[in-house]
């Protein structure tokens, strides 16, 4: 079957522009409307993006009957509040990571999608970016042998700002939440939840972690070696080693990238994936293609690996100590 599913975005922000600029010329996707917490924000965005719909609240948003999909693209705190507001609209639901504060709020959002029978997943825009497919084929063929550990990072340096949403404890602020969900994610990808999880963070001035290093033991003894941080740029690269040879992801490993094959003794051979539009669009049309399937789930990024790696989150936060305000 194949229908044109008609999307709208809450929210205005950055990301929000990347994953309108993401749906731009693809096949039977249509960007309807935006909400916005007030009219002239959504008209600013609709102008830019010639969208058709501007709301001028959520509620808005969530209730307009031509709507199928929203990307919901507000910050942290907000997604819980978002996401079950669309659900009970009947509206098919991505969800910008992380997906919740914590896995008490994912619990909640899975369970009541599962309830409602409504599409609900998790943007971890990764997953389908086609190198990352490139890389699930040749692991899938054993090309490298049995995958055994993975070395990844996600860091960058900015100012400290007790304003910004990245230094705000009521934000859910910090590198984890922000960018070491990349690794994170990654490392369940491959080897799925790990058994053992140690972890060591720098909180800074605001009391969110700005550098962190994980290590995860998996159930066949699969090892994870994870750092994340937003006072240090980081090379943003990603090691895959198997028993017989390894991929390295250029930087940035978590965005449209190209990787290394290296096997045996054999000349590294470099892969050059290209990517469509930019990367965003891969996330929007599995959702497209699952609504169409009549899924309520992607086998890709599905529901109980999402609320797995909240659990994993919760885990590391807490052998911090550190825990959010509205927690």
């Amino acid at each position: 079957m194949t229908r044109t599913i008609r999307w709208g975005i809450l929210g205005t922000g950055a990301i929000a522009h990347k994953f309108a600029t993401g749906l731009h010329n693809l096949p039977d996707i249509e960007l309807l409307a935006v909400g916005s917490r007030s009219q002239a924000s959504a008209d600013v965005f609709a102008d830019e993006f010639k969208i058709e719909r501007r709301h001028s609240s959520y509620e808005a948003l969530a209730q307009d009957p031509d709507v199928d999909a929203i990307y919901i693209s507000t910050p942290h705190p907000f997604h819980k509040e978002n996401t079950l507001l669309c659900l009970e609209n009947g509206k098919a639901v991505l969800c910008e990571k992380p997906f919740a504060i914590n896995a008490k709020e994912a619990l909640e959002m899975i369970s009541f999608a599962r309830e409602k029978k409504v599409f609900l997943m998790e943007a971890m825009w990764s997953r389908y970016l086609p190198h990352i497919v490139k890389i699930r084929e040749l692991i899938a063929n054993d090309t490298i042998g049995e995958v055994r550990m993975l070395e990844a990072d996600f860091g960058f340096r900015t100012d400290v700002n007790p304003e910004s949403r990245l230094f705000d404890p009521e934000l859910g602020g910090g590198a984890l939440l922000d960018v070491g969900i990349y690794p994170v994610s990654l490392a369940f990808m491959l080897f799925g939840a790990p058994v053992e999880v140690k972890s060591f963070a720098r909180l800074g001035s605001t009391g969110v972690d700005e550098e962190a290093a994980m290590l995860f033991s998996h159930r066949e003894g699969q090892l994870s070696l994870l750092s994340t941080a937003i006072r240090l740029t980081t090379p943003m690269e990603a090691t895959i080693t198997g028993t017989k040879g390894y991929i390295r992801i250029a930087s940035p490993w978590w965005g449209p990238s190209n990787f290394t094959l290296h096997v045996g003794g054999k000349k590294p051979k470099k892969v050059k994936v290209a990517t469509f539009n930019n990367g965003y669009n891969y996330e929007a049309l599995e959702v497209s293609q699952c609504l169409r399937e009549g899924k309520l789930e992607s086998e890709i990024m599905p529901l109980d690996e999402t609320l797995a790696i909240m659990k994993t989150l919760d885990t590391i936060r807490a052998q911090w100590g550190l825990k959010y305000p509205m927690e």
